[in-house]
């Protein structure tokens, strides 16, 4: 039986976000519920312009889902 401790795997090299992991970053700041833990990771693998491109997109986006929601709501009343 062998009873020496198994060894640690060598700690990952800091990588850029991917594009989910970016966008589901950008989706919970929307909300303000992002984990420490996620943030932390954001700021140290994470590419600002990448973070700003896509919390434009998504800004852009949610603008423009609102504007057809209360075009609808106003359509369907009659104004």
């Amino acid at each position: 039986m062998n009873t020496s401790p198994t060894p640690e795997p060598p700690p990952k090299s800091p990588a850029s976000n991917s594009l989910w992991a970016t966008v589901c970053s950008v989706a919970a700041s929307f909300f303000g519920v992002q984990t420490a833990k996620n943030r932390q990771r954001d700021f140290t693998q994470g590419k600002a312009a990448h973070f700003i491109v896509i919390g434009v997109v998504m800004t852009l986006l949610l603008v423009v889902g609102l504007v057809m929601i209360v075009r609808l709501v106003l359509r369907q009343a009659g104004v």
